[in-house]
């Protein structure tokens, strides 16, 4: 690891954006881990709804170890947390509902699914990962009903914000669907969070930006951001295998990621920068494994530039 790593998994260094770890320390100042989930939710971009094939580039088994094992939920947050309390130290956890969609599923199942978390007094978030045509009012309602005891954040896949991509990666929904989602959501006053890849295929630099710009305009708390990669088993890998897909380098990615951070709210929360996912699974690019490099890299970037995150934040590119 290299010193600039160290200084940043210590937090001894002052990161030049708002870290998902400085947002948690400073809400609970201690250690919170967020452990990953699988309610054994599908995705009707999956089961037929919408789609067979699925996004081009999803493969839930590369990033989710439970995904797809059918393990009861109770021992997936028991060993969840006896292993993070050994190798992090971590005394509270938030459940985090990653694979899949995890609002595809009728009310009570849902309920069921998220009650779950009060076995365990180790838990104080409630963090759900979903798509924006898998909501509604009375899905909302019950998600919100829950933060009287739980923080809690509804993290929606959206990846970029315009509609012919969204169409070329077989997404199944469009920029507008995800505004009403969040529009519905903060009615409730349920925190937002987007994911959004950098480098997918047909988005120039003009677009990318566009897309930084609208998501700093809109009422959203928090981003997941990592760089495109492709799995084994996916449309993606037969795109990239045919050389129809360029993948970024890891100087390409951070640049790009560094002048996206630029243009969002010093008070956005960078739910995450980088991405990994198992080996077995991963084609390409392999730096994406190397997170603490990626880290250490934005970091000396932003550096180097002397700007931060939110150096140059305006809404010049509204939605829409």
């Amino acid at each position: 690891m290299g010193i600039a790593a160290y200084l940043l998994s210590e937090n001894i260094m002052e990161l030049k954006y708002y870290s998902f770890n400085k947002y948690l320390r400073d809400k609970f100042s201690q250690r919170v881990h967020r452990i990953s989930l699988d309610a054994g939710f599908t995705c009707p971009n999956i089961d037929g709804t919408l789609s067979n094939d699925g996004c081009d580039y999803c493969n839930n088994k590369a990033f989710s170890v439970y995904a797809e094992t059918r393990k009861p939920l109770d021992a997936q947050i028991k060993e969840s947390i006896k292993y993070y309390s050994k190798r992090f130290s971590a005394e509270k956890f938030i459940a985090y509902f990653q694979a899949y969609s995890g609002t595809y599923a009728e009310i009570g199942r849902l309920k069921e699914v998220y009650d779950v978390i009060k076995k365990f007094p180790q838990i104080i978030g409630l963090f759900i990962s979903t798509r924006p045509d898998c909501v509604d009012k009375n899905k909302i309602e019950l998600i919100s009903s829950y933060q009287d005891k739980f923080l809690v954040w509804i993290e929606y896949g959206l990846q970029t914000t315009h509609n012919d991509i969204l169409e070329s990666i077989n997404r199944g929904h469009t920029y507008e669907d995800f505004l009403d989602a969040i529009r519905l959501t903060r009615e409730y006053d349920i925190n937002v969070g987007v994911h959004m890849i950098v480098g997918l295929p047909g988005v120039d630099y003009k677009m990318l930006m566009c897309d930084a710009k609208r998501i700093a305009s809109l009422d959203v708390q928090g981003i997941k951001i990592h760089s495109l990669h492709v799995l084994r088993n996916t449309r993606l890998q037969e795109k990239y295998l045919s050389g129809t897909v360029k993948l970024l380098s890891r100087d390409e990615y951070v640049h790009s990621v560094c002048d996206y951070l630029e243009v969002l709210p010093k008070d956005m929360v960078i739910l995450r920068l980088a991405a990994t996912a198992l080996d077995k699974y991963l084609v390409a690019p392999l730096w994406i494994n190397d997170k603490h490099k990626v880290l250490e890299a934005v970091q000396n970037e932003f550096i180097k530039r002397k700007t931060y995150q939110g150096s140059f934040y305006e809404s010049s590119c509204q939605p829409g």
